[in-house]
């Protein structure tokens, strides 16, 4: 495997000049034939194909665009370019930048609510031509300021831009959802099915509570992009969701007063009836006890 744990390595792989040792604007149609090989980057890394990938088809309808593909890295993931040990021409753009060069700014400490950082590569963004000439602008900003000589200014101007240009990403990504309405619409409706099946049958007693990452696994979709879907469709976090769902089925569980209320905490998937009892007290604003006697 393949490691970037610096700025400078991953220009070299794909023959651009190293002018910041933190962050760079990487001209990938520089690059020689590279083999494809799993790898890793100790950076933040925003890819910006530039070969057209294809539409999404649901039903009838198209939701994708074809002008572009941005995909987002996060410090330490693994990713695996397929087929492993192929040659091939990388093409488009790479913006990759250092934690150092954020560390201590608005942005460093807002970096982990941009959630598309974690999402999977087939979960990347799509953007229309006018969306694409906004990244390129925030992206050639970026790049003017690198070939500055740095001064005090410098290091603030780099990371507005790069803030600009994830503000811009994050706006894009909402409008994703919302032309993938009737995609996104049947995943909701899939977890909708998974969570009751699960809820009623002996998963909950056997497994306990389940979490987010595993409907999100059962779907075949990071965490993070499930979660921001769930959210989307529904008003609620996919957690809240889930803990609502849990809260109505303990309310009509708690009226069957032939099982003590210990018994249906363990039904309920809860290790310990107290973990129950603080659970239903949080979300029902009284005991499971004071709910049976009322």
């Amino acid at each position: 495997m393949l490691t970037f744990d610096t700025i400078k390595k991953y220009n070299e792989t794909f023959n651009n000049q190293t002018l910041h040792p933190l962050i760079s604007v990487v001209d990938l149609n520089k690059s020689k034939p590279v083999e494809r090989n799993k790898f890793t980057v100790g950076f933040y890394a925003i890819i910006i194909k530039e070969s057209k990938c294809g539409d999404l088809r649901y039903g009838n309808h198209y939701y994708d665009y074809d002008q572009g593909t941005i995909v987002f890295f996060a410090p330490g993931q693994v990713i695996t370019n397929e087929p492993e040990g192929e040659l091939h021409q990388p093409y488009g753009l790479a913006l990759v930048f250092h934690p150092d060069i954020i560390r201590g700014t608005s942005l460093g400490k807002q970096i982990h609510e941009y959630s598309f950082f974690s999402y999977q590569s087939y979960e990347a963004l799509h953007v229309s031509e006018k969306e694409r000439a906004l990244v390129d602008i925030c992206l050639a900003n970026i790049e003017a300021e690198i070939k500055q000589n740095i001064d005090k200014h410098s290091r603030m101007l780099i990371v507005a831009n790069i803030e600009l240009l994830l503000k811009y990403c994050s706006r894009f990504y909402d409008r994703q959802f919302i032309t993938r309405e009737q995609v996104n619409r049947g995943i909701a409706e899939q977890f909708e099915k998974l969570l009751n099946d699960y809820l009623l049958s002996e998963k909950l007693k056997i497994l306990g509570i389940p979490s987010v990452a595993y409907f999100a696994n059962e779907l075949h979709l990071s965490a993070n992009y499930f979660g921001d879907l769930i959210k989307r469709e529904t008003g609620k976090t996919a957690l809240e969701y889930m803990q609502l769902k849990l809260l109505d089925l303990a309310k009509e569980r708690i009226f069957d007063t032939s099982k003590s209320l210990s018994e249906i905490a363990y039904e309920l998937g809860f290790k310990y009836p107290q973990h129950f009892t603080r659970f239903f007290k949080q979300k029902a604003g009284v005991t499971p006890y004071e709910y049976r006697m009322n």
